[in-house]
């Protein structure tokens, strides 16, 4: 996939003028053609508030069309841009300006309550801030900057320098950047290409940040396949997922929350599909558990949630076919151009979508392996090279000095009929370091001990020493929208609880 960024915008508007790329919650959309005028227009706003190539903008817009055209237009006058997670606050959002000498951020002026152009003043930062409160239908306008795109300069031509920054949306430390160039989030996308089978007749809402290094994965996949992107800048689960199958998605992502409003969706529809273009369902950002994977199975036809695993600094590393038989097994091989290979129980990964390097580069050196990006996940390669991703370097319990994986037993709990949700934590232990505790919603009406657990997690092959000694229950498990479990917070649950 060669050229940069917006030379496939401009080929696409070229090719397929009249196709839609993008549609919204709102009535709003956009064709490629409309996408290349109107990043173009927004290129020239931004020169016009002193931006040029090489500055650094951090924008934290929620899951819009604005959102895609912000995304293109700094690509055409070659800005670096740094989306942001729109739930990142103060320290997150400071800590991040300060590391990039961010020269502008544009935000909305307030979105679901938080006035986020208040908090970028009170950082210090110069501030560009619009109205993304107020009722938006199909006529209204961009709520960006925008100029004359008569006084655009050329296009950069290249392709391998920093023009990207993704900050990671670890569960535990503090948010680390990630350096990517138009050629690494090019290559990010051709998993998804090669392997999801999108064209011009799929349509694939996205309800999860846009912001994500998943948005210009997404972006890239539209503007070289055509399926069409329907954005959805807020997640009601009561209400959301009816409003997306107004769109008549043809795939389903990306994670638990999402599956669940989809099945919950067509539950209260009852008889006849409220989907009925829906081919598949694609995960990632968190392992999915067994028992929603067969809930959209038996409810919607499909072959199961295909296993797709990436990081921010080496986005969609890996997918599955949508009819491969061994769906939701594993998260697949390697995706085209990516090398595999397992050290000490570590994936290490290389190919064109790994990231330049962090922003503090002190961190480059426990990175990489010769060569060869650490990824931080334990995982197996069976001998048709697909992934399994086992558990986390960091999300190991160590239990009378026993190595024991989190997500194994995570994946033993949830298939218990009392439990809906779960998340398994170590949680110090005088006797024997650590002990394993199961933190667990309950499904309606029932209750669960530890010998029976410890009994279900024997019986499907768990050894005795990696059962739960410790139930909590709660009345949810916090994730972040990317679906990723929030592991500190629950201990810090769990300590409260017992304390």
């Amino acid at each position: 996939m060669g050229g940069s960024v917006w030379s496939i915008v401009e080929e696409t508007a070229k090719n397929y003028p009249s196709r839609v790329l993008l549609a919204d919650d709102h009535g709003r959309t956009l064709t490629s053609l409309g996408l290349k005028n109107e990043a173009e227009r927004v290129a020239a706003g931004l020169l016009d508030l002193g931006m040029t190539s090489g500055d650094v903008i951090s924008w934290q817009l929620p899951t819009t069309i604005e959102a895609a055209v912000l995304m293109m237009a700094c690509a055409r006058i070659g800005i670096v841009q740094n989306p942001v997670i729109p739930m990142l606050r103060h320290r997150e959002v400071g800590l991040i300006s300060e590391q990039l000498g961010t020269r502008l951020l544009l935000v909305p002026e307030s979105w679901r309550g938080f006035d986020h152009a208040a908090m970028g003043r009170e950082l210090g930062l110069e501030v560009v801030a619009f109205d993304y409160e107020s009722p938006v239908d199909m006529t209204t306008a961009l709520r960006l900057p925008v100029g004359d795109p008569a006084r655009l300069p050329s296009p950069p031509t290249s392709v391998d320098e920093c023009r990207w920054i993704y900050f990671s949306s670890g569960t535990t430390a503090a948010p680390k950047g990630a350096r990517h160039s138009d050629s690494s989030v090019m290559a990010s996308a051709l998993g998804m290409i090669e392997r999801l089978g999108f064209d011009e007749n799929d349509v694939y809402p996205i309800a999860w940040p846009f912001t994500h290094i998943g948005g210009i994965a997404m972006m890239v996949t539209a503007l070289q396949t055509g399926v069409r992107l329907v954005l959805f800048d807020t997640f009601d689960p009561a209400m959301s997922a009816d409003r997306m199958a107004a769109h008549r998605p043809t795939m389903f992502g990306s994670a638990v929350p999402f599956f669940r409003a989809f099945i919950e969706a067509q539950t209260r529809h009852g008889a006849g599909a409220l989907f009925p273009d829906v081919r598949g369902c694609v995960g990632g950002g968190a392992p999915i558990p067994s028992q929603v994977n067969d809930e959209l199975i038996e409810m919607f036809g499909v072959t199961g949630v295909v296993g797709a695993y990436g990081l921010t600094e080496f986005p969609m590393a890996t997918c599955e076919w949508p009819d491969d038989r061994l769906v939701g097994t594993t998260v697949g091989p390697a995706s085209p151009g990516v090398s595999a290979r397992v050290v000490d129980g570590e994936l290490q990964l290389r190919g064109g979508q790994c990231f330049l390097g962090y922003v503090d580069q002190a961190l480059d050196a426990n990175a990489f392996d010769d060569g060869w990006f650490r990824t931080g996940d334990l995982a197996t390669v069976d001998t048709d090279d697909r992934i399994t991703i086992v558990g986390r370097l960091k999300d190991v319990i160590i239990r009378n000095a026993e190595n024991i994986s989190a997500v194994e037993i995570e994946d033993a709990v949830i298939r218990h009929p009392s439990v809906s949700d779960v998340a398994v934590v170590g949680m110090p232990d005088t006797r024997t370091g650590e002990r394993v505790c199961a933190v667990v919603v309950l499904a309606p009406g029932t209750e669960l001990g530890v010998d029976d657990l410890g009994a279900h997690c024997m019986a499907l092959g768990l050894a005795r020493f990696k059962c739960p000694e410790q139930i909590v229950v709660l009345d949810s498990i916090e994730r972040n929208l990317m679906g990723k479990i929030q592991k500190d917070r629950i201990r810090a649950q769990v300590a409260e609880l017992t304390a």
